[in-house]
This record gives structure tokens, sequence and C-alpha cells, in this order.
């Protein structure tokens, strides 16, 4: 497990139905490709998120596969209809098999 690792999202509190909101995330993470040697000449390990999903109240609103060649900290920004009250379930998966999530909700007048 990545050290520090910390995610970070910001939805908005309310909305009307069927608005298109914008959703923002952030996780900070070492991003390491495998590529890059220490200070004692060996390889760093690959450490990197390699998939980043985000659910709905259970529905799929976006899944990313995440290559080596992202930097550090990957922020995502992307816009997602509402039609209802609920939850966004956002999760972030790490090579070493680590899995981190947040939660965010959202109230529809």
């Amino acid at each position: 497990m990545a050290e520090n690792v910390t995610p970070r999202v910001r939805v908005p509190r309310d909305a009307t139905a069927g608005e298109a909101v914008s959703v923002r995330t952030l996780i900070s993470h070492p991003m390491e490709s495998g590529q890059r040697r220490g200070s004692d000449g060996n390889l760093i390990p690959r450490q990197i998120i390699n998939r980043f999903t985000c659910e709905f109240n259970g529905e799929m609103v976006i899944d990313i596969t995440i290559d080596p060649a992202v930097s550090t900290n990957p922020y995502f920004q992307f816009d997602a209809t509402v039609n209802e009250s609920g939850t966004f379930q956002f999760t972030w998966y790490d090579d070493d098999g680590s899995v981190y999530t947040d939660t965010a909700d959202i109230a529809v007048a």
C-alpha cells in the first residue's frame, strides 16, 4: 500500500433534476512507473493507480483504465447528469491490490 494516499472529491451539494453537474476528483499517489532507479541503482517497483470508477446510486457513471504514463496525483473531472438525490461512490484501484474509496451525496430538488 502506498503511503499517504488521500482521495479527494468535489460534487455540488444540490442540483435540479436532469442537470449535468461537474464532478472533480484527485488522489494523492506517487504513481511510480517502475522504470526509474532509486539512489541505490535498483529499479523502483511499479506502483500506480490502474483503474478509477464512479457510480451513482449503484449505476456506473465512468470507468477509466489508467496507464503508467499518468502523472503523480491523478486528477479527473467529468460531468454527470443527476435525476434524483443520491450518492456518488468513487473507487481507485492500485497495482498492489489496495482499493481506495470515497463518497459524496447530492440532493436533487
